[in-house]
């Protein structure tokens, strides 16, 4: 048995009722979303989207980085993005650690040595969305009249809690 499966054997239903084959690439409520990987987050479906509505971007701590700064670039200019909402969530494992402690739990547990990366960890969630908001509107790469939001989104409630700048 193969490790994926499952996975394989889902596709082939879900291909059999696939329906989205008329959407583009371009986001069509023009948006895009910054948000963690965690699997408690279902961006479409906390933001009344479906399918083809936004571009949305994945990573550890919803962190606005070089890599996030480089695709929101794309979105906007080839994909249809006017919008962005940065948008971190509560019980985030990113912000119960700082990159020191995730760099010693790793070597501790594993015996690997990671120094050489970035996690980019959230010790205080609301200054790091602030700086990623300011980050993303004061980029050079980035037009002035682009708009940016931030919103803690609550993985208990599922509701949203704006943050202003």
């Amino acid at each position: 048995m193969n490790a994926f499966d499952d996975l394989l054997a889902a596709n082939k239903t879900y291909a059999q009722s696939f329906t989205y084959s008329g959407l583009t690439g371009t986001a069509a409520r023009g948006l895009a979303v910054v948000t963690c990987m965690d699997s408690r987050i279902d961006p479409l479906g906390l933001l009344g989207l479906g399918p083809g509505d936004a571009k949305i971007m994945r990573n550890a701590g919803a962190r606005v980085t070089d890599d996030v700064l480089r695709t929101l670039v794309l979105a906007v200019y080839l994909l249809g993005v006017h919008r962005v909402l940065v948008m971190p969530h509560t019980d985030c494992r990113m912000a119960k650690s700082t990159d020191e402690d995730v760099h010693r739990l790793i070597s501790a547990e594993h015996g690997l040595d990671t120094r050489s990366l970035e996690f980019h960890t959230v010790p205080d969630q609301d200054a790091a969305l602030r700086h990623d908001l300011l980050r993303i509107r004061t980029s050079p790469f980035l037009p002035d009249t682009l708009a940016v939001g931030g919103a803690l989104y609550d993985v208990r409630s599922g509701k949203l809690a704006p943050i202003a700048l």
